[in-house]
């Protein structure tokens, strides 16, 4: 069971680290940000209404439960909003890696408002996380990423960094399956309202084939499976060596960039990727997860790719 949930938390990082396989192809095509994030949303609602209709979930909630899902649906919605319009200012390998800040966000807020205890690694962790964000900053050439790309990565992780806090803190006693489905739902109904802020983000269905495709795509891969895989993982090798595998999201991210939409990959932002990698776990790692028992991990599958391939 262990090993099952160990390949779940790897799938769910890669199924959610390929949210630029589906968006970019979408901008190539001319479909706006509000409509690329609205199907998305729309094809997963209607997959985890399905799932829940077949396991005979009740989708009942009390007025308290729709206040907290309400606020949890907006933040989800702002945080998708800004990290997509990102993609339109710098390569999304680097926003998916500068989004990954999230965790030591959710350290700093826990430390600020609930006096969680500030530790060495705590405080390491930012460091890492500050320096590798100014490597990404500024690139080999002197060039800096655009401003406003960096500043809609970082409001996108601070909403998402909220977003975790409250469903930690809430009184929330539902399944993971209705609390998504709600919060999905909103979200899509948020999206629907931004939709009308501006004429250029009106909905428009998608154009070809290949955008339906691509479409489905995101409602599938990196929102229903990525979902479900993770919540199997936390649930058979628990939240934090779940959290460790979910660094391979922006790494998923930079390799497609790279391999697929030619995006470039620099020595210095290589370095970059790696302190903010390491800051994250080193957060997550914190507590409760020790340098042996990941280095004891490593051995085991090794030994066991080994032996498979003898």
């Amino acid at each position: 069971m262990k090993h099952k949930g160990i390949i779940c938390g790897i799938l769910a990082a890669v199924c959610y680290g390929t949210n630029p396989f589906g968006a970019l192809p979408l901008y190539e095509e001319g479909v706006n940000t509000a409509s690329v994030l609205f199907y998305r949303f729309f094809m997963a609602v209607l997959m985890l209404a399905t799932m829940m209709m077949v396991q005979r979930k009740s989708f009942s909630v009390t007025k308290s439960e729709l206040k907290v899902l309400g606020s949890l649906g907006a933040l989800f919605a702002a945080s998708s909003i800004t990290y997509y319009q990102s993609f339109h200012f710098m390569d999304a390998g680097i926003a998916s890696t500068l989004l990954f800040v999230y965790p030591v966000m959710v350290a700093v807020i826990m430390a600020s408002f609930f006096r969680e205890k500030v530790t060495l690694s705590t405080v390491t962790s930012i460091i890492l996380a500050l320096v590798g964000i100014g490597l990404l900053y500024k690139g080999d050439a002197g060039v800096s990423l655009s401003t406003m790309g960096v500043l809609l990565v970082m409001i996108s992780s601070l909403t998402y960094a909220v977003y975790i806090v409250i469903v930690n803190q809430s009184k929330l006693r539902m399944s993971s399956l209705k609390l998504t489905f709600y919060v999905l739902l909103i979200c899509m109904l948020c999206l629907l309202t931004y939709s009308f802020t501006s004429p250029n983000l009106h909905l428009m269905l998608p154009p070809s084939p290949r955008a339906w495709f691509f479409a489905c795509w995101l409602g599938l891969v990196p929102t229903v499976l990525s979902l479900v895989l993770m919540t199997i993982a936390v649930h058979e090798v628990g939240a934090t060596p779940t959290a460790i595998m979910g660094a391979l999201e922006p790494l998923t991210a930079v390799a497609i960039g790279v391999t697929v939409f030619d995006e470039s990959l620099t020595f210095r932002l290589t370095v970059g990727i790696v302190l903010i990698l390491s800051a994250v776990i080193l957060i997550v790692m914190g507590k409760n997860f020790h340098l042996l028992t990941l280095k004891h991990a490593m051995v085991s599958i090794v030994r066991k790719t080994w032996r498979w391939k003898s």
